[in-house]
């Protein structure tokens, strides 16, 4: 039991901490903010009144320390205070929301009841169930962004004060952190947050690494400040004769960063030259801001030498976090390489603060400005299909990948991740165009829909009502929204397709004499080693199960023993030959990588993959590529930690593959046969022209076509249509 001479200075604590959080908050409080707030933190001293931490002191001083972050550090106004300020009190006491909205109102009440829905998800060590949780807490987005923001606060100030946790614990809130809150965090533009996130996080997954890096940080300080002092030296008279009100500091990387560096960069500490960058930060008004950041760029740029290929502009091109500066690499004395960053105050502010300060300059409604940034963020999580783990790693490179600007043939600039292709280009524009591009010019020039964007292109989207996805078009895409359109297009083709399967199949099997019924159908799931009737449909649907195949069923039906002397006894070789294709016949190749390479690899004991399983590559130090299931225990370990490890890996399905033919024509040339031809090709299903070659000497007509076909069936079938065109007198394939 505490004494209490402790107890009365704990509770002097408690109301210093609470002045302490108003007097920093960075928005201006009104008598009836201070109201609320008051009224939150009577509230949470009370309901959480006799709970204590891990650590040993009074519970409230999370509430009020995660409050205080969100005042200072995120910016947000008296209603997020509040909120942060009762965010645990639904799930550790008795006080209801009913409570909170009677009290507070709807906005602080959804706030509360986003977070405790937050906290309450099951934290399973079964990575399929921990990313459906963080799928869940992203879902909260379409409630309030402000959830999120509250809640990456809240983690900030649980990893802050780990040190009493069980070591196991620990490593598991932060490998959790590196691989969801710090990429939030980072799309939000709150990077100091981010950067401590991702220290925090290095400091309890790796924390050798982490104090090595510390340690020799510390060590080097004095001859950093030195450096930065010559640095300054230089340009400070320079500044200072153009009367600019500034001033200069050095700021050093993260350890996680220069972790990550020494890291893919395969370096020791000292090799990493951009261990620190000078930011230049000055005051302004609206009307000069962008003119003065040139005029510090050129002074800048007059002493030192600037390496031409690290100019990154983002005043002219703001982040879509809304950051705002201009970087500058330059060579700075003694030969050294130096990241200068010149902002104006408020573009500093925004760095800092992220959405708060970008809106608090706007005019207009903070409100609005949270509703815009909810909205770039919502199409991730569109399609209620996509797998779990696969959504979470989708979002979590969308979050973190760099940007590019590209122009649209009006002018417009759109912003897209690093990697982008003109057919994300397309589905960020609307759904209706990607689903309907044909093809794509970029700086007036016809490319490949792979081809990767860089910023500046200028980039034009060909349509066509008859264009569709297929299944190489996920290939071409890289960010969440296009790849979720696209699998959800393939999904209603592929139940189409099904459809028109179901219907073939009905009007085979009464020709067979055979009932269209529940049990024939799981006879043939069964007979074609399948795993559902859709999968049935879909393969009567596009030809692979043809008449031959279903009078093979009806035998085996009718005649089960004649059916097995049939196979075994007349044809050994090729029965057995067979059964191992249907085996594989579904998932019969794994392929590495957006190339789908064949690559050796082992599969891993852990999870034990097998044909048609969701799965990843990961590179291993001595026994090569290693597979694993994404739902796999191991992981979420691997992807937060070994990310740059991690290779693309899947099943091939034999029925989505196609192939190359080549079929060759002759007849007697005449007007119009090419025509024909070609038009007996597009209108064909699921064929397309690859190649196209016609050659007419004296009358005699000669082509070559290189078609892509699914299977054998389609093929012969439009070579029995080509026979039919008038003129045609031979048709083979090569």
């Amino acid at each position: 039991m505490m004494t209490e001479a402790a107890l009365e200075k704990e509770n002097k604590e408690i109301a210093q901490q609470y002045k302490k959080l108003l007097r920093i908050s960075y928005q201006t409080l009104s008598n009836d903010d201070k109201k609320l707030i008051r009224q939150a933190f009577d509230i949470a001293v009370d309901t959480h009144k006799g709970q204590r931490r891990k650590s040993g002191e009074a519970y409230i001083f999370h509430p009020i320390a995660v409050a205080k972050i969100v005042a200072s550090e995120i910016g947000l106004d008296a209603t997020c205070i509040a909120a942060a300020l009762l965010h645990d009190v639904v799930e550790d006491t008795e006080y209801t929301l009913e409570d909170i909205e009677n009290q507070f109102g709807k906005t602080v009440a959804k706030i509360v009841d986003g977070l405790t829905k937050i906290s309450s998800l099951k934290k399973d060590k079964d990575v399929s169930l921990q990313a459906e949780n963080f799928r869940k807490m992203l879902l909260t987005l379409n409630d309030d962004v402000r959830v999120i923001i509250i809640k990456i606060a809240d983690r900030l100030h649980n990893m802050q004060t780990m040190d009493s946790m069980r070591s196991d614990k620990q490593e598991k809130i932060a490998s959790e952190t590196l691989y969801i809150y710090a990429p939030l965090a980072h799309r939000i533009g709150l990077y100091n947050i981010k950067n401590e996130l991702e220290d925090l996080g290095l400091k309890y997954t790796e924390p050798d690494v982490y104090n090595e890096i510390l340690q020799k940080i510390r060590e080097s300080k004095e001859q950093q400040d030195q450096y930065i002092g010559e640095f300054t030296e230089v340009i400070r008279d320079s500044l200072d004769k153009e009367n600019i009100d500034y001033t200069i500091k050095g700021r050093p990387k993260s350890i996680y960063s220069i972790h990550r560096k020494m890291k893919n960069q395969n370096i020791s500490f000292d090799e990493v030259y951009d261990k620190f960058a000078v930011r230049i930060i000055y005051s302004t008004n609206p009307s000069n801001e962008k003119f003065l950041a040139w005029k510090i760029y050129s002074i800048v740029t007059d002493h030192f030498r600037p390496n031409p290929t690290r100019l990154r502009d983002w005043i002219s091109s703001p982040k879509s976090t809304g950051y705002e500066a201009l970087h500058i690499t330059v060579m700075g004395p003694k030969g050294r390489w130096v990241e200068v960053q010149i902002r104006s105050e408020r573009m500093n502010e925004i760095a800092e603060k992220g959405y708060a300060a970008h809106y608090r300059y706007k005019e207009g409604n903070h409100e609005d400005g949270l509703e815009e940034w909810v909205n770039k963020l919502q199409e991730a999580l569109e399609n209620p299909d996509i797998n779990a783990v696969d959504f979470v790693e989708q979002f979590k490179l969308n979050l973190y990948s760099k940007e590019i600007f590209v122009f649209t043939p009006q002018g417009d600039l759109k912003s897209l991740p690093k990697g982008a292709t003109p057919m994300d280009f397309a589905f960020s524009i609307h759904t209706e165009v990607g689903l309907k591009t044909r093809g794509a010019r970029v700086n007036g020039k016809l490319v490949p829909l792979s081809t990767e964007l860089n910023s500046g292109d200028q980039v034009e989207i060909i349509t066509s009502e008859k264009a569709k996805p297929n299944s190489n078009w996920l290939d071409y895409a890289t960010t969440a929204r296009a790849r979720a359109k696209i699998k959800s297009s393939l999904k209603e083709e592929k139940k189409s397709i099904a459809e028109e399967g179901k219907a073939i199949l009905t009007r085979k099997l009464k020709a067979q004499k055979i009932a269209f019924n529940e049990k024939t159908l799981n006879e043939l799931v069964v007979f074609f080693k399948l795993k559902t009737s859709q999968d049935l449909f879909y393969r009567v649907g596009v030809g692979t199960i043809d008449n031959p195949k279903l009078k093979e069923y009806a035998a085996s039906r009718s005649n089960a023993l004649v059916s097995f002397f049939k196979s075994k006894i007349r044809k050994p070789n090729v029965s057995e030959d067979l059964e191992k294709d249907e085996i594989t016949a579904k998932y019969d190749q794994l392929v590495f990588g957006r190339a789908e390479e064949v690559l050796d690899y082992k599969l891993a004991n852990c999870c034990n993959p097998i044909p048609g399983d969701s799965v990843f590559g990961f590179v291993t130090v001595s026994e090569g590529i290693k597979v694993h299931k994404k739902d796999c225990p191991n992981s979420i370990q691997l992807q937060s930690n070994f990310a740059y490890r991690i290779i693309q890996a899947k099943w091939k399905d034999s029925t989505q593959e196609e192939f190359k033919a080549v079929i060759k024509l002759t007849g007697i040339d005449n007007l119009g046969l090419v025509n024909d031809v070609t038009k007996e090709i597009s209108n064909n299903m699921n064929v397309n022209m690859k190649n196209i070659n016609f050659d007419s000497t004296d009358g005699v007509f000669t082509g070559r076509i290189t078609v892509i076909v699914k299977n054998n069936t389609i093929l012969k079938k439009l070579m029995e249509h080509l026979k039919k065109i008038n003129g045609i007198d031979k048709v083979a394939r090569e």
